[in-house]
């Protein structure tokens, strides 16, 4: 992504983060349902985002379960 490209800001809790990371990180992209090559793009942009952006790619098993658990939380659904 250019500097050129215009960017956006979207706060996340830390939780929802380490959540998202280790989805990403263990979920095969090509099984995941899309309806566009671009949505597939975008999920692998959000993975690199979250890599060199935040702490969470250091989160250890403890971390990602208790995360897991502070999502799930109250969910409703």
């Amino acid at each position: 992504m250019g500097p050129e490209l215009p960017t956006v800001r979207v706060s996340l809790w830390r939780a929802d983060a380490v959540v998202l990371f280790d989805w990403l990180m263990s979920v095969d992209l090509d099984a995941v349902p899309i309806s566009h090559p671009a949505e597939k793009q975008a999920l692998a942009d959000l993975l690199s985002r979250l890599e060199q952006d935040t702490d969470v790619i250091g989160a250890t098993q403890g971390e990602i379960d208790a995360a897991r658990e502070e999502v799930a939380r109250d969910m409703g659904w």
